[in-house]
């Protein structure tokens, strides 16, 4: 094979493959070096038959029938398999709930007055949290309601006797009584995520439909910890309108200094972005044009939808942005974070900043963020910018010349605001009486990340090229939303190109209704992940109308290229919920075919939900669709 081919089996993104391409010339080991060097991987590991949770381990069963049949604790392959998955499970629910945590705090010292930085940028919303949640807001001040919100919101982690709000409050009353009568309704969602961490511990829970019962109910808690973590960040930094900005490493700048934040939780970065213009001076001092933001992953989406700061990459190329050399500094908060790319600065010149107390990486410079001197600290963090940039000033980079158009900030507000130009009295009716006459066969949420093992960006594209073109109008959060951003789907210019007639009309009437002159975007840029939030909150106000439960919707969910343990939290919240739910790569699942057939058929009749596991996308979307149509036909359609 060439090299140019073995480059596109890498990533079909170009401003990548370029940079691939010379991290290879210069000997720089990236993420896909380190894949291939692993690989063949561990067979038993692949099909969820290893177990190192006890110190007598680690232990292994044969695939095939064969002897060892059970761990040496008499663990099945049953209970090993589902026992693994709990603890992804649980550790994608605590990653979550943490970044929700975390503003839930920022937002005490608020309204405490400890956080002088910070305040409430949507009172609205704030209201409408505190009006779900029962707390008063007649005739009471802002900061005293949203201290109220704060509390709730961490009365919400700990074990209480009422349910955790954000997961009954959220969904529809049929869903509540289905999580019931299943016995998966969170108690709370740091007793949910401890409680997993005990069953799966040596010598506990060793029923594999008991451990995906409880696998389940930890789903759900970090639906809540998503929902929070969406509802918090709209209130104190905006809830997010429509806004144009770029993505791909184009959005570099040769002249500027360049800083990528990187992560998930916006705390920090909002403030780099709120004091950059106030520290322009100093950057044109040291010689640059001005300072250039750019985001990476997660935290990449929430600049974006609120700011329109653009998007370099996402997930697995996060290596090759500090590979043009124009990356000034990286500043991560957590989650996603390779450690490699502390290696990748040093040869390429970049300074890498870690900034949260559960996120250091050896070799970075480490600045504690704090909350009551926020503004003080994110002025460190882009001196230090500054400081590389005046060292690199003047040396030649290497910036692809490669961006996309992207239209971000589809909140579930400002969905229904643009549907109100088309029905101020009723804005639902709209999206609804488009799904039930065809223009729109169904709803499809991309999420989660890029996996090494497959050619970056191509189960997005592929998919999403398939469902536009079949009239399945599609909403994006996370990596999979950056994914796409890179390839044009939210590039309204694309829509003719990209779509079927049907979801054409539909979006070209909504946009020149709103004063567009043109279409929405082929794909809606919901946000980051714990926006997925948003794809259920869309969801349950459409059933809610139609008077349904959510697993009665042509509505499906795809993590097409899925990485992360929250990619496998949010899956299963997904099914709790009643969608259909494809991956794109192979969960280790598979040594367990009870466990196998619970995920994918038996837990359909629980919840409605089950994931559809297909590691080709042409098929996946076929089966997406068999999903939607099967729904529309339940519903008479």
């Amino acid at each position: 094979m060439s090299d140019e081919l073995k480059v596109q089996e890498k990533s079909i993104d170009p401003a990548v493959q370029q940079m691939i391409s010379k991290a290879d010339e210069k000997g720089i080991v990236t993420v896909w070096d380190r894949y291939e060097a692993m690989t063949p991987q561990c067979g038993f590991g692949d099909t969820g038959l290893c177990c190192r949770h006890c110190l007598q381990g680690p232990c292994r069963i044969n695939p095939f029938g064969e002897e060892p049949k059970t761990g040496i604790c008499g663990a099945t392959a049953d209970v090993m398999v589902a026992r693994g998955l709990d603890r992804a499970i649980a550790a994608g629910t605590a990653a979550h709930s943490g970044h929700a945590k975390h503003l839930a705090h920022t937002m005490m010292k608020m309204a405490k007055g400890e956080a002088k930085d910070y305040s409430i940028k949507d009172g609205d919303k704030l209201k409408a949290v505190a009006g779900r949640l029962g707390i008063a807001v007649e005739g009471r001040e802002d900061m005293e309601i949203a201290k109220d919100v704060a509390a709730a919101a961490l009365a919400d982690f700990h074990e209480k006797e009422t349910p955790v709000l954000w997961a009954a409050t959220v969904v529809t009353p049929g869903r509540v009584k289905v999580l019931s009568d299943l016995g998966a309704v969170p108690k709370g969602i740091d007793h949910e995520v401890s409680e997993i961490m005990h069953r799966t511990l040596y010598g506990v829970d060793a029923d594999a439909v008991n451990l995906l019962i409880a696998g389940i109910r930890c789903g759900v808690a970090d639906l809540a910890g998503c929902y929070m973590g969406t509802d918090l960040a709209d209130i104190m930094f905006g809830t997010p309108t429509p806004v144009v900005s770029k993505a791909n490493m184009g959005t570099l700048k040769q002249d500027m200094v360049n800083i990528a934040v990187h992560g998930h939780n916006p705390v920090l970065s909002e403030i780099i972005v709120a004091v950059a213009d106030d520290m322009k001076k100093e950057a044109v001092d040291a010689g640059a044009a001005g300072i250039n933001i750019v985001g990476v992953c997660c935290t990449g989406n929430e600049l974006m939808e609120r700011h329109g700061i653009p998007s370099c990459t996402h997930s697995v190329s996060q290596e090759m942005a500090m590979l043009t050399g124009a990356v000034d500094a990286m500043v991560v908060d957590y989650q996603c974070i390779m450690p490699s790319v502390v290696t990748v600065a040093e040869c390429m010149g970049t300074k890498i900043v870690t900034t949260m107390d559960l996120c250091k990486i050896t070799g970075a410079e480490h600045i504690e963020f704090r909350e009551e001197a926020a503004v003080e600290k994110a002025k460190e963090v882009i001196r230090v910018a500054i400081e590389v940039f005046d060292r690199r000033k003047g040396k030649p980079v290497d910036i692809p010349d490669i961006e996309n158009t992207v239209i971000a900030g589809f909140s579930v507000e400002s969905i229904v605001a643009a549907l109100s130009k088309l029905d101020a009295e009723d804005p639902l009716k709209p999206l609804v009486d488009n799904i039930k006459n065809g223009n729109i066969r169904g709803v499809c949420l991309f999420a989660g990340c890029n996996n090494v093992k497959v050619p970056q960006d191509k189960n997005f594209k592929i998919m999403a090229e398939r469902l536009l073109k079949e009239n399945v109008l599609v909403v994006a959060t996370g990596c999979g939303a950056g994914a796409l951003m890179r390839h044009g789907f939210m590039d309204p210019a694309n829509v003719d190109k990209l779509c079927g007639e049907g979801l054409k009309a539909v979006l070209t009437a909504i946009g020149e209704a709103n004063g567009l002159n043109g279409p929405l975007p082929p794909v809606l840029h919901l946000g980051s992940c714990v926006d997925n939030s948003r794809a259920v909150a869309l969801t349950v106000a459409v059933a809610n109308y139609l008077g349904v439960d959510t697993d009665k919707l042509p509505v499906v969910a795809s993590a097409a290229e899925a990485v992360s343990e929250k990619a496998v939290s949010i899956g299963v919240y997904a099914v709790a919920a009643g969608l259909p739910t494809h991956v794109g790569v192979m969960l280790p699942v598979l040594g367990s075919p009870a466990v196998t057939e619970i995920l994918t058929d038996k837990v359909k009749e629980l919840t409605g939900g089950y994931f559809i596991v297909d590691l080709d996308p042409e098929s996946s979307a076929d089966k997406l669709l068999a999903a939607i149509d099967e729904r529309r036909k339940g519903l008479g359609l």
